[in-house]
């Protein structure tokens, strides 16, 4: 708790970066979330580590709160040469290769131990190269949580308790098609209004991890909280190739050492803010079960099993699923 305390307080200074007036390349780095989320924090390690090691030749100004943009918007700057390197989900990177959308099927990972060791191996390689083309490239990956379903009426215990709840879900094909499965009602929202949908009973209940019923607030109108832990979503470092090509060699490899510390130290800082928002939406009186997986697991196989069958996303989803 005391590396995360002093990491958020070095965070509350006003200029985020550490730009040095003789940096020989200046680098712009994007985030969307608070500078007290743990991928601040990290990111903000990342810079640091970068400046030391290049001698100061590199430096990496982190920009939070999505002041330079959404994560559509980012990419999109990444592409022109405005940004240089941003976190975004595997959702928006599906905008520029479909191959990301394999990261939005339910229980692909068996738990969080299995979720990194398949991303520290060819899995994260394969996806890193997808972009290229789209002249960006991955760094690393985050682990974004396990998502799981809340709602304002009741416990959900099986797949049959989603039976007629309407369910806020990213605006995601396969996040849509795995509710319908469990027989619940998709309702895509923009996640800025679930809580006013779920306080006014536009909704039912939503899915995310933890941290939306703290953060988000979520706890305070949706009382039922059931780690189900159907998606677990990453998110990924990525660097625009423009930005890449001003490095030499030692420097690319500083920056891509730094970024896998990066992941290493989320980690620790994620769980620690996971446990924490579990324990506090107790306090709030959430209720919290865990259910049994396997009728989930069982529910959304056909959508797993098309999946498999494609030629583009088969060959990757292979490598995640098997043992």
């Amino acid at each position: 708790m005391k590396i995360f305390t002093t990491a958020l307080t070095a965070l509350s200074v006003v200029t985020l970066g550490i730009a040095s007036a003789n940096a020989d390349v200046r680098m712009r780095l994007a985030n969307t979330l608070s500078n007290n989320h743990p991928s601040s924090v990290v990111l903000q390690q990342f810079a640091d580590e970068v400046h030391e090691k290049t001698d100061g030749e590199v430096s990496i100004r982190l920009f939070v709160n999505a002041v330079l943009g959404s994560e559509r918007e980012v990419l999109e700057q990444l592409q022109n040469g405005a940004v240089d390197i941003t976190r975004v989900s595997a959702a928006s990177l599906e905008n520029f290769a479909p191959i990301f959308r394999v990261f939005s099927l339910p229980y692909i990972f068996k738990d969080e131990d299995d979720f990194y060791d398949k991303m520290r191996g060819p899995v994260a390689s394969t996806v890193y190269e997808a972009t290229r083309d789209d002249g960006f490239q991955g760094l690393t990956f985050f682990d974004s949580g396990a998502r799981s379903f809340y709602n304002i009426s009741k416990p959900i215990e099986t797949p049959e308790d989603l039976q007629g709840l309407k369910l806020r879900v990213i605006n995601s094909n396969t996040s849509i098609r795995m509710v319908e499965l469990l027989g619940g009602t998709p309702t895509p929202l923009p996640y800025g209004e679930a809580y006013t949908a779920l306080q006014s009973g536009v909704i039912d209940g939503a899915e995310n991890n933890p941290t939306a019923l703290t953060i988000g607030r979520h706890g305070e109108v949706a009382k039922y909280y059931s780690l189900d832990q159907h998606q677990r979503i990453p998110d990924f470092l990525v660097i625009s190739n423009r930005a890449m090509e001003k490095l030499t060699d030692d420097q690319q490899s500083i920056v891509r050492e730094a970024a896998v510390h990066a992941t290493e130290a989320y980690r620790d800082l994620w769980g620690e803010a996971v446990r924490k928002a579990l324990a506090d939406a107790r306090e709030m009186g959430v209720e919290i079960n865990r259910p049994d997986q396997e009728p989930f697991r069982h529910a959304v196989q056909p959508l797993i099993d098309e999946y498999h069958q494609d030629d583009l996303f088969g060959p990757l989803l292979e490598q995640i699923i098997s043992d």
